[in-house]
């Protein structure tokens, strides 16, 4: 179930069966010397997913690789190719069984759960506590060097916490009102647009999104996190599916104490998903970038490219 093996899980009716491919490649004008990357790229098991098998390989073949789990309990890996290299191809094939989420029937409150994660102590707080504070791109306090941020948010999203509305009702509403009122638009944001722009100009991506729900629900005092996964897409009607055309895909967490972390996707206005391959979380993106790194030789143009297909069984 680690992912390390195979593992056959006993048949589910319910559970969706996934493979996922996804190729990074760059390219580099001149040769390198020297390379050293992280990847966050290796599916993690969840209550709701089996992970069969997750595997990244690497051409050129890495002189230096360790795999470690990180304080958030996902799978990283480190690379390195010591030797002169034009290239860097990152591969990792995965395979998972997705069961269908429960969406919790409870009348608790959002206050209530703001007040219950608020008291929530030992062993516990370190799963719930690190996803309420301020992040890298989640700036949620009122100081001047973060810009109000939790002040525009609570501002931004004040209609969805009434007083007393329960909290399964907060996150399909927020989650709703993010897509219906936000568009989707890659060419309007980077991966470091600040969330006050995303707020102001109401457009961005399933990063941007994922980061404004994560900060809607941190500045009423809940527990949020950021996941980066897959989702399984539809081609348009009577075209076929382009391959490689998938993508990356981001979206986030509400805990609930007597439920548990309950996903929703904001971008595509989606509560309890189960067409969602998760690879990871934390407390935003900077946590769980797909691939980061550096290389070292002479200055030179380098390219990017990233394929990725979610193929179900």
């Amino acid at each position: 179930m680690s992912g390390h093996g195979r593992y056959v899980p006993p048949p589910s009716p319910d559970g969706r069966r996934y493979t996922v491919s996804h190729r990074t490649a760059y390219e580099y004008g001149s040769e390198m010397l020297d390379g050293y990357s992280v990847a966050n790229l290796l599916a993690r098991p969840t209550p709701f997913q089996v992970v069969v098998s997750s595997v990244l390989t690497t051409d050129p073949a890495v002189d230096e690789r360790d795999e470690r789990i990180d304080a958030f309990g996902n799978r990283v890996v480190q690379l390195g190719v010591h030797r002169p290299h034009d290239h860097l191809v990152v591969d990792v094939a995965t395979e998972v069984i997705v069961e269908p989420a429960n969406v919790p029937a409870t009348n608790s409150t959002w206050e209530l759960v703001a007040a219950q994660t608020d008291a929530v102590r030992g062993e516990l707080a370190l799963d719930v506590s690190p996803y309420r504070a301020s992040s890298r791109f989640i700036p949620i306090r009122d100081t001047p060097r973060e810009g109000g941020q939790r002040a525009a948010l609570l501002a931004a999203f004040a209609h969805e916490f009434a007083p007393g509305r329960r909290i399964v009702d907060v996150i399909t509403g927020l989650c709703d009102f993010i897509y219906g009122n936000y568009r989707f638009d890659p060419s309007s944001t980077t991966v470091s647009t600040p969330l006050g722009e995303v707020l102001a100009t109401r457009a961005g991506v399933c990063q941007d999104f994922a980061h404004l729900a994560v900060g809607a629900f941190r500045a009423r005092g809940l527990a949020s996190r950021y996941v980066s996964g897959y989702i399984e897409t539809d081609p348009p009607p009577g075209e076929p599916k382009t391959i490689g055309a998938d993508a990356s895909h981001a979206w986030c967490s509400v805990w609930i104490p007597e439920h548990g972390w309950l996903d929703l996707d904001p971008t595509n206005g989606i509560v309890g998903p189960d067409r969602h391959v998760t690879v990871g979380w934390g407390r935003d993106y900077a946590d769980v970038a797909p691939i980061r790194g550096v290389v070292i030789g002479p200055g030179s143009m380098q390219t990017l490219s990233v394929e990725v297909d979610v193929v179900r069984h």
